[in-house]
């Protein structure tokens, strides 16, 4: 057995699937991965990049895990988006950084570590349009029965407050066959739950196949025994076709779950965004999934202080929040980001107004969110268990309605045995802005 190797992963889904890759290879090729920092010889601290909290708690974690080269640690590795992004200055600003990984060269972590400890300094970024090889070995860090499934990599969209193209490269959607390949071996590792991630999973497939082609994967998927679930995460309004909300409404496996970020309903922002989209379309679509499947959850994010915004802008967003009743919604206020257009626009809005916004925007959607709870009283929903809550002694799991780690819990009371990954019926009986309560409907 090699080296003792911990990962800390920031950031988003992707970011996390890239992790769970870095962590199958280590084991396949005799490192030995460990949860505990303190006993790791190597560390890796897989960073997000995207705004600047995101950064700093990046460089935070870092300086955190550079204080186990006291102890066992004998390397301590940047990899992701930061350290693509920014591997000069990690370079000049962190030497406590013994190598550094970009967001195209994760799979080459073993050649980082083996280097490095020969006395190199190891440096591989600059390639984020770099695919890994299909079918790399992989060690889940979500629940056993879930798990995150990237379609594609990459984004062209180029809206203007961005800088994923920058630091993950051009939209590239991976092979109708490489994915259920995937989902295939997760299903027969024991995944229940799939959630289909990618910058842009409505253009999947353009680049490879000349058409949207999610509708096409979705009908592939749902045929992969032992998957219950399937999740899909980032809608864009006008890639969104007829064809794939058809193959959502009729089968029972995907959920009905449209995570379909807006960023803005003011056209002048949106242009200013280089978002490809109006608010009339946003509002089209977003019926057009509710006609069709009248239980769909519409999960969205906001953008609030981008430059430019009047406060006539902002009201146009809060009236059509109000308006079009969000199930779920996240907002952010505007961060400069350097190298993106929007970063040198003249009209640069305050901290205390964003602020202001926020708040505001916030506190609407917390009403909206308690309504919507409180009309699934008295329903009986689908609940897959993820654990036992010692503070107020009930069960508690995600329905449909919420994805891991971002959406609220299903708390339940039950006589019988349940075990995490069970799929049960809870009905419910009482709600609050975030969560629900029930006991189990046998």
């Amino acid at each position: 057995m090699k080296c003792k190797v911990a990962l800390m992963s920031l950031g988003c889904a992707k970011n996390q699937t890239d992790g769970e890759i870095m962590l199958g290879v280590l084991a396949d090729n005799g490192y030995e991965p460990v949860s505990d920092p303190k006993a790791a010889e190597v560390i890796i601290v897989n960073t997000c990049g995207f705004i600047d909290a995101a950064k700093q708690e990046s460089i935070d974690a870092i300086l955190e895990m550079a204080e186990y080269k006291n102890g066992n640690c004998r390397l301590l590795i940047a990899t992701g988006c930061l350290a693509e992004r920014y591997k000069d200055d990690i370079l000049i600003d962190l030497p406590e950084v013994d190598a550094i990984l970009g967001t195209g060269d994760y799979d080459l972590i073993c050649e980082a570590i083996e280097k490095t400890l020969a006395g190199e300094k190891y440096v591989k970024t600059g390639e984020p349009d770099r695919d890994a090889p299909e079918c790399l070995p992989r060690i889940l860090t979500t629940p056993p029965y879930t798990a995150y499934l990237k379609i594609a990599e990459g984004c062209s969209n180029n809206c203007t407050y961005c800088a994923i193209p920058m630091i993950r490269g051009k939209f590239r959607s991976r092979s109708i066959e490489a994915i259920v390949s995937e989902a295939q071996a997760l299903a027969k590792s024991g995944v229940k739950e799939l959630i289909l991630i990618a910058q842009d999973t409505t253009r999947y497939g353009t680049d490879i196949y000349n058409e949207p082609s999610l509708d096409k994967l979705l009908c592939e998927l749902v045929k992969t025994d032992g998957i219950e679930w399937i999740r899909v995460h980032y809608f864009y309004a006008e890639a969104v076709t007829d064809a794939l909300i058809r193959v959502m409404a009729d089968n029972d496996k995907i959920c009905s779950y449209i995570d379909i970020p807006i960023q803005h309903a003011s056209n002048k922002i949106l242009r200013r965004m280089a978002r490809r989209t109006t608010k009339e379309e946003i509002s089209k679509r977003i019926s057009d999934f509710r006609a069709a499947m009248p239980d769909a959850i519409i999960r969205t994010s906001v953008i609030v202080g981008f430059p430019g915004e009047t406060e006539e802008d902002f009201n146009e967003l809060y009236e059509f929040v109000r308006t079009v009743k969000f199930d779920r919604l996240g907002a952010f206020t505007y961060s400069r980001e350097e190298g993106t257009p929007a970063a040198e626009f003249e009209d640069q809005i305050s901290d205390e107004i964003k602020a202001q916004r926020l708040d505001k925007i916030m506190t609407l959607q917390q009403g909206i969110s308690l309504d919507k709870n409180m009309s699934r009283i008295g329903s009986v929903i689908d609940v897959l268990v993820e654990g036992y809550d010692e503070e107020s002694y009930l069960f508690y799991g995600r329905s449909r309605a919420d994805s891991i780690d971002v959406d609220g819990l299903v708390y339940f009371a039950t006589e019988d045995e349940v075990e995490a990954g069970d799929i049960i019926k809870v009905k419910i009986l009482d709600a609050d802005e975030y969560d629900l309560t029930g006991v189990r409907e046998v």
